[in-house]
Order: structure tokens, then C-alpha cells, then sequence
């Protein structure tokens, strides 16, 4: 049970999503009273009109927390080589990529252990009501604390075979390969049916060469694995389907039912 008389024990991390949005209240010295929540959206609203509401019904989240994470769901994203990125070119970096949009700010996340940045895009309105909201709050793409993870788990394997996770979600699929331990590839790609996803994932195979036969795929998916291994199985013999509660070590919040993967990461890697 979540003691909302200390507010100041926990960290709020709150997960926006086209899909739906989510939030996770958890201690910061570990221990069981953790409190998951969903929010369904209005697909035919705005993302700042869905926060709106979200906000003004949410009256758990009018708490003093000690930390506020706000992670982004978004394919509006490109990977930076830590070394070539400056702050006064962010928004030129980022649109060398991705076509501009209007009233857009471009935030970026510094991944110290993957030595890379990720430049990321919030609409002007939704960051403002979240900012207002939560003054201190720190934003995320939500593909950042996964990169921070991913990385941090395939230098601890050692695996001398490529590595490559997706995540797949309701509508759209994360892809990220690492060879040699490192991150070679991050792209995200709208994508509703199996047929879809399959199709991305076996073209990234081409694109980077990979063996059918020794390469590694993981999957993190809460979608039937009969589906999607009656599509890859054909081309792909080693795939491997993550379950949360033994990839983060049996917590309390790996526990709940629903929570989604770069939730996890983010706590992991605090």
C-alpha cells in the first residue's frame, strides 16, 4: 500500500503513449507497495487534450513525489554519437532526420553508458501542461532507458553473435540490434499487424547481414508468441521470448501485470 502521507519515499514515472497511457508510483528503497495504473486515450483527441484529461482525473498524481519520470512513447527519434553531438545543434541534428513538424520541441536524453544521445520531439502543448504540472519532472524517450539497458545487458552476456530485440507494441514495433556489444542499429516503425512487424524484422536481418542460423532475436511482446513464431520461424532459429519477471530479477513492480518494458528499464537503471 502506497503511504501517501510520505510522497517524498516514492518516484512517480509516467508513460504517454498513443496506445494508451500508464503510470507506476514506486519506493525508491525497494520493497513491495508499488501502485500501477492505466489510462485509456481518445485516439481522436489530441496528445495534449488526452494529458489534459488525464491530469484533471488523476488526482493520485497531485502528490509531492520525490522524482517525476515522464517517459514519450515516439518514433520521432534519432540516435546521436555522443561525441558529435553539440546542445546548440540539437533541433539541426534532429531535422538532418526526420521531417519537421510544427509546434514541436526537440528534448535530448544523454546515454552515458552507450555513449550516444537521443534527440527526441514533444508537441509545445503537451510538454507545457506536463511541465507546469511537474516542474522538476525529467522527460524521456521512452526507447532511451531501453537503449541504456539493452546495452548494459549484452556487455554483461559477452555474446560474440549479433543481438537483436523488438519490442513490440499495439501499434508499432521498437527494433534495436547490438553487435559486439554495441548498438549499431535504433529505429522505430508504425506497424498494427503481425504480417507488418514480421516484414520489418526480417528487413533489418537483410539490412545488416545477419545469420539466420547463429544470430540471437529477442522478443518482448505481450501478443500470443504462437503468432509471431508461426511467421519468423521459418527464417530465424534462434528466438528467444523475454519474460519480465526474470529479466528484472523478480521485483515487485517486474510483478505487475500490464506495466511495459521501458518502465522497467528506467527503474533498473536509476
Amino acid at each position: 500500500m502506497i503511504d501517501f502521507n510520505q510522497p517524498d519515499r516514492y518516484t512517480l514515472s509516467i508513460r504517454l503513449s498513443t496506445d494508451g497511457f500508464s503510470f507506476a508510483i514506486h519506493p525508491d528503497e525497494g520493497g513491495e507497495d508499488v501502485l500501477f495504473r492505466t489510462f485509456h486515450v481518445n485516439p481522436q483527441h489530441s496528445m495534449a487534450a488526452n494529458v489534459k484529461e488525464f491530469l484533471a482525473e488523476t488526482d493520485t498524481l497531485k502528490h509531492a513525489f520525490r522524482q517525476t519520470n515522464i517517459l514519450i512513447h515516439t518514433s520521432r527519434y534519432t540516435p546521436v554519437p555522443f561525441e558529435l553531438y553539440e546542445d546548440d545543434q540539437t533541433e539541426l541534428l534532429f531535422y538532418q532526420n526526420l521531417p519537421k513538424q510544427n509546434n514541436e520541441i526537440i528534448l535530448c536524453n544523454i546515454l552515458s553508458k552507450s555513449n550516444i544521445a537521443i534527440l527526441f520531439s514533444i508537441d509545445k502543448l503537451t510538454h507545457q501542461l506536463l511541465s507546469d504540472h511537474f516542474p522538476k519532472a525529467r522527460f524521456f524517450a521512452s526507447i532511451s532507458p531501453t537503449i541504456e539497458y539493452l546495452t548494459l545487458r549484452s556487455r554483461k552476456n559477452g555474446n560474440s553473435r549479433a543481438e537483436v530485440f523488438a519490442i513490440l507494441h499495439q501499434k508499432s514495433l521498437d527494433l534495436l540490434a547490438f553487435k559486439n556489444q554495441k548498438l549499431v542499429l535504433a529505429n522505430s516503425f508504425k506497424a498494427s499487424n503481425m504480417n507488418d512487424k514480421c516484414y520489418y524484422l526480417l528487413n533489418l536481418w537483410k539490412q545488416l547481414n545477419l545469420d539466420q542460423q547463429q544470430d540471437v532475436l529477442y522478443v518482448d511482446s505481450k501478443q500470443p508468441k504462437q503468432d509471431l513464431m508461426k511467421s519468423l520461424a521459418l527464417y530465424l532459429q534462434n528466438i528467444i521470448f523475454i519474460n519480465p519477471r526474470t529479466e528484472f530479477t523478480e521485483t515487485a513492480t517486474s510483478r505487475i501485470e500490464g506495466i511495459s518494458s521501458d518502465i522497467l528499464c528506467l527503474i533498473s537503471c536509476e
